[in-house]
């Protein structure tokens, strides 16, 4: 039996107004490693951590938000961002930079790397 942690609440697709739903994965923040707590407050990040290597880990943490193999428009990645950092455009960028999501012209958008949770 899995147990159901505290996700995100959003809502999931932009047709449901009014109504947020429980994201079904973890939410991104769920046993944040010590180096990222100075950045995270409330299960929404503060600030973008300056060295890269940090700024590397928190992305990861980012885009377990997003399900692997599942194709996003911009209107739901920028949702899912905007509850997790107020400067949601720059999340967006540094996860296409770093390759830990890609997306097509038409701004559809799927999670290109990154670590995947087993278990």
């Amino acid at each position: 039996m899995t147990s159901r942690r505290p996700a995100l609440e959003l809502s999931r697709y932009g047709a449901v107004r009014g109504r947020a739903i429980i994201v079904s994965m973890d939410a991104p923040f769920i046993n944040l490693p010590d180096r990222l707590r100075p950045f995270v407050r409330g299960g929404r990040i503060t600030a973008l951590p300056a060295k890269r290597a940090v700024r590397l880990l928190l992305l990861d943490q980012v885009a377990q938000a997003f399900e692997p193999g599942r194709r996003y428009p911009e209107s739901e990645v920028n949702e899912i961002l905007k509850a997790l950092y107020d400067d949601h455009a720059a999340l967006r960028r540094y996860l296409i930079d770093e390759d830990l999501m890609s997306r097509t012209p038409d701004g559809t958008y799927w999670r290109s790397g990154g670590t995947v949770p087993v278990g």
